[in-house]
């Protein structure tokens, strides 16, 4: 793998490509979600601490819901986006890239008390940190997963190259690594590029330097014609 993508087969048979995000972006989109909500209780406290005990058991009352629902309407009303996620371009989706749904948000919001423990959310970025998709263990039991939301943006073009068929048979998970090795070419240095394209010169029966250019010819007769 050239990066930690999520590759997604739909019922369809559909691939979908998801980009779970990093403990960074998601420890900013919860900051700013726990400072809108500080700021929204804090503005429902000044006013209902007007109306004497009645206004404080309507503010308890509010308070239970902001801390405990605000997360969880706003995944599965705002198509797994919160104010803060939002803001930072992610959504939380099920592991099948399915928009998440009541019990899964519940489930990963409410075990959000464990990922902190013993303080600070130090479980849960353990856990982050240590996952390859990036879950904390309310994702992990909930099934879910945070990415980057999707932008609709045009396919790579493939590099110039005379298309010749592989000289070995080829796994549908080995065609798809040699044409996002060639989608992604621009965006890899040529150290990088002779470095990875290094590794199948042996098997493409071609010298290392001729390695790259033999697998942007495979990746084209695998996409076919521009």
């Amino acid at each position: 793998m050239l990066d930690n993508t999520l590759r997604v087969e739909t019922p369809e048979g559909i691939d979908l490509l998801l980009r779970p995000a990093g403990l960074v972006p998601r420890a900013l989109a919860f900051a700013l979600d726990l400072l809108i909500r500080g700021a929204l209780l804090a503005a429902l406290g000044v006013a209902f601490a007007l109306l004497g005990k009645f206004g404080m058991g309507v503010g308890a009352l509010l308070l239970f819901i902001v801390q405990w629902w605000y997360m969880v309407l706003f995944e599965v009303l705002n198509q797994g986006r919160t104010p803060g996620k939002q803001w930072l371009g992610l959504r939380v989706v099920h592991d099948d890239g399915t928009p998440i749904g009541w019990a899964s948000s519940l489930t990963r919001n409410l075990l959000r008390f464990v990922d902190m423990l013993p303080f600070g959310y130090f479980l849960g970025s353990l856990c982050c940190l240590w996952h390859p998709s990036f879950k904390r263990l309310g994702d992990l039991a909930a099934g879910t997963v945070v990415v980057y939301r999707e932008h609709n943006i045009s396919a790579p073009a493939l590099p110039a190259a005379e298309a010749v068929a592989s000289p070995l048979p080829l796994t549908l998970a080995e065609q798809h690594a040699l044409i996002a090795f060639a989608e992604r070419h621009s965006t890899l240095s040529a150290e990088r590029r002779l470095e990875l394209a290094s590794i199948l010169a042996e098997a493409l029966q071609v010298a290392p330097a001729q390695a790259e250019t033999r697998i942007h010819s495979i990746a084209r007769s695998l996409v076919g014609p521009a």
